[in-house]
């Protein structure tokens, strides 16, 4: 007999910054990719993303790992903490990403002053066409040779468009650089930015399927090209969520004030999440009778190609 390689299990994962308490929308999320994963028979894990140390919050963590217990969504694994791993983020900085880097010491201030003198010289493209270029970092700093641990560090993207399939919204091509230019890679206080610290973490935790919002989609040809700078293995499928907008098409977010979840009744808000993903009504029972339900019947096709949901009034 021969012996086949087996598939690796499926493994997908939920990963919240605690900027706030859980509100439908990142509900949808954790409830997807759960249902998701659990369909393939493969692993939920669980990642606080917490390197933004000005708007996390403790409190905001544990809330979110109360109301994940109360619905039924028990995840696999420990739960990783990104503000206890920044070391491992800037060894990836000093060694395999250290050819791709420079220290940067432009202000945002610098920054906006460029851009207005360009656009009096009538350099900047035309933004009515939703040209790419705008506000991509002109790379002055790039030849200065600027101390490393001083400044922020910039990392360069790759120049060329990047192709995938999207398991929701369909085949995606992007420049990563044209897109996002150069970006901070660490802030000059050490806040390592929050899709470098995913695109390692995904890497080393071998996740398998990623499924978020659509507003992360933009970042993912950046991801993909850090993935390979470092060997890490490469994500095999992606999905990216339509937004939950309120009904007058603003997305449902902190910022805009999203109302956390209400966990009281915590039956009906399973209920209500997968109404919302568009998914086949489930017997109102506990959550985990429900969840159960959920992952049997769970399926994408009623999700794809759509950009938005709407919440409920």
């Amino acid at each position: 007999m021969h012996n086949q390689a087996l598939a690796p299990q499926p493994i997908g994962r939920f990963a919240p910054s605690p900027t706030g308490e859980l509100h439908l929308g990142s509900l949808t999320t954790a409830l997807a990719s759960f249902c998701h994963i659990k369909s393939l028979n493969g692993q939920w894990l669980l990642r606080i993303e917490d390197t933004d140390t000005e708007r996390c919050d403790r409190q905001f963590t544990e809330q979110i790992l109360i109301d994940l217990e109360t619905l039924g969504l028990h995840w696999d694994g420990d739960i990783i903490y990104q503000s206890e791993r920044i070391d491992i983020y800037n060894d990836y900085l000093s060694s395999a990403l250290r050819p791709l880097t420079y220290g940067c010491q432009c202000s945002r201030k610098d920054l906006e002053q460029y851009w207005a003198q360009e656009e009096q010289n009538g350099l900047v493209n035309d933004t009515s066409q939703g040209s790419p270029n705008r506000k991509r970092y002109p790379r002055c700093c790039i030849k200065a040779g600027l101390n490393r641990q001083e400044h922020k560090l910039r990392i360069q993207l790759p120049d060329y468009r990047i192709g995938f399939n999207d398991g929701i919204q369909g085949i995606q091509w992007d420049n990563p650089q044209q897109t996002l230019g150069d970006m901070v890679a660490r802030r000059q206080d050490g806040m390592i930015n929050y899709i470098l610290a995913a695109s390692l973490d995904d890497g080393l935790q071998q996740v398998t399927h990623v499924m978020r919002g659509l507003d992360i989609l933009p970042m993912t040809t950046a991801q993909i090209s850090i993935m390979r700078a470092v060997h890490l293995p490469p994500i095999d499928h992606w999905y990216h969520l339509p937004l939950i907008c309120h009904p007058d098409g603003q997305k449902l977010s902190k910022q805009n004030l999203a109302q956390p979840i209400d966990t009281r009744d915590p039956s009906q808000l399973i209920a209500t999440a997968l109404q919302l993903l568009q998914q086949p009504a489930v017997d109102q029972d506990t959550p985990t009778n429900m969840l159960k339900q959920a992952i049997a019947q769970w399926d994408n096709t009623p999700l794809q190609g759509k950009q938005q949901l709407n919440a409920p009034h």
